[in-house]
């Protein structure tokens, strides 16, 4: 019964170890990065609701991003300038650019690019 029991926990111990190990990285994966470094970014600052701003991002002119929001933050209030509106759409492309899929933006990212205090 001991020798069972410690079968199971071996067992399950290698199962864990072999769970914990990182995927090889896939061909497609590395088909998708040079995609991305052959895509031409490009954003347009928008007006949204109470004299506000927001940004559309286009890869290869196809609209990827419509953002009427500030990211990272509650409610649905646009950015206050068309200048802040511009340093996030530059910051997402700028993450779009090195692969991150979905491109999210932190407050503390906001509080560095001075769109909010």
């Amino acid at each position: 019964m001991k020798t069972l029991f410690f079968i199971s926990i071996f067992y399950c111990s290698i199962n864990i170890l072999h769970a914990q190990q990182a995927a090889p990285l896939s061909p497609a994966s590395s088909q998708q990065n040079s995609a991305v470094i052959n895509t031409q970014f490009t954003y347009k600052i928008i007006d949204a609701s109470d004299k506000t701003f927001g940004y559309d991002l286009y890869a290869d002119s196809k609209l990827v991003i419509h953002q009427l929001s500030i990211p990272a933050m509650p409610g649905n209030d646009g950015f206050k300038t068309k200048a802040d509106a511009e340093k996030v759409a530059q910051l997402v492309i700028t993450k779009m650019k090195k692969g991150e899929m979905p491109p999210t933006v932190s407050v503390e990212e906001l509080k560095k690019l001075k769109v909010i205090k």
